[in-house]
């Protein structure tokens, strides 16, 4: 028992660092070329989520799911909530570095403006499929378990971070996909998501992210006036008592 846990951590340790790795490799300031779609960045995020619409009802997919959480339930007692709260990290830090004097690539304008992109497309994905997929949650509470919308904004955050610092240091991207990751693998850990529903909520938080930046330029550059630019945007954050996340408000 204690060979198959450890077989399995390291099968998703190792799942996760070949993500952040080909993520890595693939990234290029060449990618921005017009007319060019950069298929090599949507690589890596379109895996995870085709491995967690497979998983929906590939046997195989299924079982690892059921042997992980009933490793889970076997050896851990209490739950740790940190993942309420390290979702948020990787995308705070952007704003932390800013504020502390390490300057990424986009103002604070723009920056806002991508990362509420990526965050509404994300959210909307998370929640139309959840709807649409009606997956039992370990924990038996509620049946919304598919995809994971914690893991899916932590890796919002992992890219939106990614994108921000790549050219500054790329350790500030690999620590942002580390706490994402972690956010992850603890929504399995507090018995509130299977292991396909945080694959697929890493993919959906990556892809959203790559494609707010892929047609960010288009959008401010080809559909915007000059005169319509200077859009003035904030962040909002809720809470309602169950669930928290973010807002976007926009004044022209």
């Amino acid at each position: 028992m204690k060979e198959r846990k450890t077989l399995i951590s390291f099968v998703i340790l190792i799942f996760f660092t070949f993500s952040v790795v080909c993520q890595i490799n693939n990234e290029s300031s060449n990618d921005t070329l017009k007319g060019k779609f950069p298929y090599k960045k949507f690589i890596v995020p379109s895996a995870l989520i085709i491995t967690g619409i497979v998983g929906l009802e590939s046997h195989t997919l299924k079982d690892l799911s059921t042997q992980v959480q009933n490793e889970v339930n076997e050896h851990i007692d209490d739950q740790v909530t940190i993942d309420d709260f390290s979702q948020y990290a990787p995308m705070a830090s952007v704003y932390v570095l800013n504020a502390t004097g390490i300057e990424g690539k986009h103002r604070f304008k723009e920056r806002t403006i991508l990362l509420a992109s990526s965050y509404l497309l994300t959210a909307s994905t998370v929640l139309l499929t959840k709807k649409g997929s009606n997956v039992l949650r370990p924990d038996g509470s509620s049946q919304n378990s598919f995809p994971s919308g914690h893991t899916a904004t932590a890796f919002v955050g992992a890219e939106f971070l990614w994108q921000e610092y790549k050219d500054v240091s790329v350790w500030y991207g690999i620590a942002g996909y580390v706490v994402a990751t972690g956010t992850g693998l603890f929504r399995v850990y507090n018995d509130r998501h299977w292991l396909n529903d945080v694959i697929m909520g890493a993919g959906v938080g990556m892809l959203c992210t790559k494609f707010a930046y892929w047609i960010h330029p288009f959008v401010t550059q080809k559909l915007l006036p000059k005169n319509e630019r200077n859009t003035q945007t904030a962040i909002v954050p809720f809470y309602n008592g169950e669930q928290a996340g973010l807002g976007m408000v926009l004044q022209f």
